[in-house]
């Protein structure tokens, strides 16, 4: 039994094991070649975040839904490649917007270069996967378009805004179902599809991306205000510090309103303050971190990822299903 994946996901199938190590190697020549360019400095910028690791976990979901068809099929890989490019991409434009100084345990693109640079940089490598893109057919590119409306979709929304008399943790899910969920949803779907597997799998498998998706995102969410920098390779209470509302903060405001309590209005009032500030920043962190919300986004992120779960149920029972429901369990873990 081998850890292979995010969060040391156990693969007990010896099989399955060997199919997942050699697509994420390949995976991972494939990342270092599409981001290649005859300029010495791009090369430099476009492998900075691919240079610095990272989970991988949206080409394991390739990898793992390929088992449900033909497991070597030439398109598998490359769709691999290309959710991932899509994703680093979006991390060079995210800390630009967040003005991150750290990603991946790294200096972030913006804070080593500029922002100029980043956004850039992050173009170039949506440009890269297109090409790679193009080679997989139109419906592979409908299919990635439609979720790269959304994901933008979901970042406008996030810096719109919930409209008046609408709920923000409904709105907040809404944009975390296009932020994060429809990128992890394609994952799984490029990987059953690119295999062959019948329709009804690759819708299951479609479904059960997109509420992992969110799950992991909550799952962030808590570890931006629970974890330190070592364990999650960024500056914890980015969010926080750029007044960007994530769970822990909307479970909060929702109690606040709810019970009235005085605590927890001083509290809504020091996150509504100047979090530039350092001193601000880490009391807020320390109070949130003791705060009954935090538990309460944990929560949030268990249900997201049992409904994940209970989506798999279609599906006929092996190793790949096996390692899927232990994502489920995985990311809960990483919530603590």
């Amino acid at each position: 039994m081998t850890d292979v994946g995010p969060f040391g996901l156990s693969v007990r199938d010896q099989a399955l094991e060997a199919d997942v190590q050699a697509g994420l190697a390949a995976v991972e020549e494939g990342l270092f070649e599409a981001t290649k360019s005859e300029v010495p400095f791009i090369t430099e910028a476009a492998q900075h975040l691919v240079r610095a690791g990272g989970k991988r976990f949206r080409p394991l979901l390739v990898m793992l839904s390929a088992q449900f068809g033909d497991r070597y099929a030439p398109g598998i890989v490359p769709s691999a490649v290309v959710v991932e490019l899509t994703h680093l991409a979006t991390l060079y434009h995210d800390d630009v917007m967040d003005e991150a100084t750290v990603r991946r345990g790294v200096a972030s693109a913006n804070a080593r270069w500029d922002n100029s640079v980043a956004v850039l940089t992050g173009d170039f490598l949506f440009a890269r996967a297109s090409h790679t893109l193009a080679d997989l057919g139109p419906e592979a590119v409908r299919v990635q378009a439609e979720a790269f409306e959304r994901l933008v979709t979901g970042q406008i929304l996030e810096t719109a805004g919930p409209q008046d008399g609408r709920d923000p943790v409904e709105h907040y899910l809404d944009v975390l179902g296009g932020k994060t969920g429809s990128l992890v949803a394609v994952s799984c779907r490029f990987g059953a599809m690119m295999s062959g597997a019948d329709e009804t799998t690759v819708d299951v498998l479609t479904q059960y991306g997109e509420r992992l998706g969110v799950a992991f995102q909550l799952a962030d969410d808590v570890l931006d205000i629970a974890s330190d920098s070592h364990e999650s390779g960024k500056t914890p209470g980015t969010d926080l510090r750029e007044g960007i509302p994530t769970m822990p903060v909307l479970r909060l405001r929702e109690r606040a309103a709810r019970l009235g309590l005085a605590d927890d209005i001083a509290l809504c009032e020091l996150l509504d303050s100047d979090l530039t500030d350092d001193q601000r920043h880490a009391e807020a962190l320390r109070l949130l971190r003791a705060h009954p919300a935090l538990d309460q986004a944990r929560k949030d992120t268990v249900r997201y990822a049992q409904d994940a779960r209970s989506a798999l149920a279609p599906l006929p029972e092996c190793a790949a299903k096996t390692a899927l429901v232990e994502l489920c369990d995985a990311v809960v873990h990483r919530a603590g």
